[in-house]
C-alpha cells in the first residue's frame, strides 16, 4: 500500500528521518555522492548500505517487539530511498 508516494509507511518513515535529521542528511549525501561515481551500480550499492547501516543500528529486542521491528525493516524501498538521495544530490551537484 502506498504512503505519501512512496512504496509504503516503512519506506517513507526510513526516509523522513534521513530528511529531518541533520547529520544523517550530510551522512547519506555523500554516500550517494560516492555512489554517484559509480553510476552503473549506484543505486543498489547505496540500497545496501542504507539497509545494512540501519539494520546494524536496531538494538537487539527479544520476542513479538522484535518481530515487528526485523518485519517492519524488511518493508522498506532500500533501492527506492537510494534513487532519491541520488536525484536530490545530482539536483545539488
Amino acid at each position: 500500500m502506498e504512503y505519501n508516494g512512496w512504496t509504503n509507511y516503512e519506506t517513507w518513515v526510513v526516509k523522513l528521518w534521513i530528511d529531518n535529521d541533520e547529520d544523517q542528511h550530510h551522512h547519506w549525501q555523500e554516500q550517494a555522492q560516492m555512489a554517484i561515481e559509480h553510476m552503473d551500480t549506484a543505486e543498489s550499492d547505496l540500497a545496501s548500505v542504507l539497509r545494512e547501516a540501519h539494520e546494524s543500528s536496531i538494538p537487539n529486542i527479544d520476542g513479538w517487539a522484535g518481530d515487528l521491528l526485523s518485519g517492519a525493516l524488511s518493508a522498506v524501498n532500500w533501492y527506492e530511498i537510494a534513487e532519491s538521495l541520488i536525484a536530490d544530490r545530482a539536483e545539488t551537484a
